[in-house]
């Protein structure tokens, strides 16, 4: 198999999951470089989800955890997305994709550089765009989001979550302690404010809003003061918005896909696989 066709993702999380389906409609072979832990919330419309379950189909698409490079290859053949372990992303320089995006979403850059791949794309905050990686997508809610900035920085980190039926902070969960997280509520469940969702050293986790709890950190993860754990959506009537790929995630998706086309075209000789 010839890698350099491949689009290497490094994340498999809600907003990279986003990207991924974008991409493989459009015919672009992904393979997902993830963590051994991953600490998605969002986790039915998560990817990288299959380092814990094996395998995870999410709008039709399944993607399935591979053991090496003769594992992915299978995978690729049976027309679904591969999942490699590798969160230092000692991968890259094996495969030697010819598009690399690192969809970590950490807010900072922790080591994707543009020379990786002939197309670096950075999402969200935390790239600099013609020095870091070759385009950035913009990520925050508004009218901006999912905009291809060829030089220059996404909007920096707020800290606060978008607006989502009025609420913005309100609707996000970080836990005020350090442990091992017990759920009692799971994902698709509806929660009213000041419900018990989960338990972190038999301290109470409490829904902060009435809502469908959209997302919440697999049971039994070890959490730290402050670690986001839990996303309340106030949308009563948006039940299946748990279990499918969001607006946020898609629009995000296609800036990728307009900055690969683009930024193909800017590469003497072309991508020729692209031809």
């Amino acid at each position: 198999m010839i890698y350099r066709d491949i689009v290497l993702i490094r994340s498999g999380g809600d907003i990279s999951s986003g990207i991924i389906e974008r991409l493989y409609k459009c015919g672009f072979k992904v393979v997902v470089l993830e963590t051994g832990n991953p600490s998605s919330i969002r986790r039915e419309v998560s990817f990288g989800e299959a380092v814990y379950r094996k395998k995870m189909t999410i709008n039709g698409l399944t993607s399935v955890l591979a053991d090496d490079i003769e594992e992915m290859e299978k995978i690729l053949e049976n027309d679904e997305i591969p999942v490699l372990i590798d969160g230092e992303g000692k991968y890259i320089s094996i495969l030697k994709p010819s598009i690399l995006i690192d969809a970590i979403l950490a807010k900072k850059n922790l080591g994707t550089h543009i020379n990786m791949a002939p197309i670096t794309i950075g999402i969200g905050p935390g790239f600099f765009a013609g020095k870091d990686v070759h385009a950035v997508i913009e990520t925050k809610r508004g009218h901006h989001l999912g905009e291809v900035i060829y030089s220059g920085e996404a909007i920096k980190n707020s800290g606060i979550p978008g607006n989502i039926g009025g609420f913005t902070k309100e609707r996000v969960i970080h836990s005020e302690w350090e442990g091992n997280i017990r759920n009692i509520s799971k994902i698709g469940d509806t929660v009213r404010k000041g419900e018990t969702i989960a338990l972190i050293n038999g301290n109470k986790v409490l829904a902060t809003i009435d809502g469908i709890l959209r997302g919440i950190i697999r049971d039994g993860y070890f959490v730290t003061k402050g670690f986001k754990i839990a996303d309340i959506d106030p949308r009563m009537d948006e039940y299946e918005n748990c279990f499918t790929i969001s607006d946020k995630a898609r629009s995000v998706g296609g800036g990728a896909l307009e900055a690969i086309l683009t930024l193909k075209n800017q590469i003497p000789g072309g991508l020729t696989w692209m031809k």
